[in-house]
């Protein structure tokens, strides 16, 4: 018998790895760019609406308090129906949204879009495991830690749009054209596998081992000799076990990092 970990190890780095690599390091490029929209946006809407300090700052507040509560309901989502459906309905979301706020008619309406296109951002989490696909390759370390480049490429892309456009056609050309990336990245979802992990972990077998087997014919390699087993079931975790004395101390060194 042999484990998913097991099988991406023996599989090894290849030509798929590559393509996972290229397309989920590019949902970076354009959650930075919904992010930093916000940035490069409040001046202008500022003059447009005659808005206060604390009314611009409230924008960039309900990006994130969006980002916050909607990350905890699609990551309760993607446990029970799968990650590739919920991360290809926060892609939808996001840019369904960002194009809205677009045509936003006034500052109210402008702050419960972004609030919602913030919770569709969100939703690009549940592609984690996939990452993980591309991180159980220990010798492509160097690798993931390139992978960071995609948040500044997103960053500078939207602060270098801002130049052109703000000045030309206007903040909100400059909305729909921040929102292509994510549309373009819907398109090529059909290349990713919903993650053989969390099919092997709700007993779905042959859906894991399905993944599997097309990771290694795209790499032109062989899968390992066996039968694909189930984990040993364990007890889930729960947000009480965050707050559990063995673990306290470390869980509020990470919120205060965060």
């Amino acid at each position: 018998t042999f484990t998913v970990e097991e099988a991406v190890e023996t599989i090894g780095f290849g030509r798929f790895h590559i393509m996972l690599f290229l397309i989920m390091g590019s949902t970076g490029v354009a959650e930075a760019m919904e992010i930093m929209l916000i940035a490069v946006v409040s001046p202008l809407i500022r003059c447009e609406w005659q808005l206060q300090d604390w009314q611009v700052a409230l924008v960039t507040t309900m990006v994130f308090f969006g980002y916050m509560v909607f990350s905890i309901v699609l990551g309760l989502l993607a446990d029970k129906y799968g990650r590739w459906k919920i991360l290809l309905l926060s892609f939808l979301w996001a840019a369904y949204f960002s194009l809205l706020t677009s045509f936003a008619p006034s500052y109210i309406w402008f702050v419960f879009l972004r609030a919602m296109v913030g919770g569709g951002v969100s939703g690009h989490a549940q592609g984690e495991e996939n990452r993980q696909i591309v991180a159980m390759c220990s010798c492509i370390n160097p690798l993931l830690s390139l992978g960071k480049v995609f948040w500044l490429a997103g960053s500078l892309l939207i602060i270098g749009l801002a130049s052109v456009v703000n000045p030309t056609i206007g903040w909100r050309w400059l909305i729909r054209i921040a929102s292509i990336p994510g549309i373009l990245l819907i398109l090529v979802f059909k290349f990713i596998p919903e993650s053989a992990r969390y099919n092997i972990s709700t007993g779905n077998v042959a859906a894991a081992l399905a993944t599997l087997q097309r990771i290694a014919k795209t790499n032109g390699a062989a899968m390992p000799e066996g039968v694909l087993r189930e984990p040993t079931k364990e007890r889930r975790g729960r947000f009480k076990d965050l707050i559990h004395p063995k673990y306290l101390r470390t869980t509020l060194q990470i919120w205060i990092i965060w």
